[in-house]
């Protein structure tokens, strides 16, 4: 049987260890376009080596719960920030580094609206969005070189909710 990972709500400071919680909590940094409009100013710490920050869209399926989790990946040359383009919560898998390889996973659901940002080489899951469509605006290193680490596991864990 399978180690079981309890789904808990996402907080930036619960996340901290393993990268930025994107939301518009709190005030805004400045208020602009003839007032219309919060600027929630630089959210994110973006670390890349080499190359540069690109923006992609991904389309990714829905995944649905329980889910099982037999693999996590890693960028050892830069961060990674997703940004959903649709007001639904998504799944967020993330694990320490213990000697080259994941920890001990978390699970969290975000918020409508929240996005997230992992930070250069910190272990994560692959996009889950809960519900279709899963579009999402991803800022990440572009460049030479593979950016890639896979971990897959010998016992996949399960991922559930209350």
């Amino acid at each position: 049987m399978s180690e079981i990972i309890q789904i808990q709500p996402i907080t930036a400071e619960a996340f901290a260890p393993f990268g930025d919680l994107l939301d518009v909590s709190g005030a805004p940094d400045k208020i602009i376009n003839q007032g219309m409009c919060g600027r929630y100013h630089n959210r994110a710490q973006l670390d890349f080596n080499e190359g540069r920050a690109g923006i992609s869209l991904f389309n990714a399926q829905p995944r649905s719960l329980p889910l099982t989790l037999d693999m996590m990946e890693r960028h050892p040359d830069g961060s990674q920030a997703f940004l959903p383009m649709i007001q639904e919560p998504f799944l967020v898998i993330v694990a320490p580094d213990a000697d080259g390889k994941p920890g001990q996973p978390l699970a969290f659901v975000t918020q409508p609206g929240q996005g997230v940002n992992y930070h250069r080489g910190v272990w994560h899951g692959v996009l889950t969005p809960l519900s279709h469509p899963g579009l999402f605006a991803v800022v990440d290193r572009i460049g030479e070189g593979a950016n890639l680490e896979e971990h897959w596991f010998q016992d996949p864990f399960t991922v559930v909710t209350d």
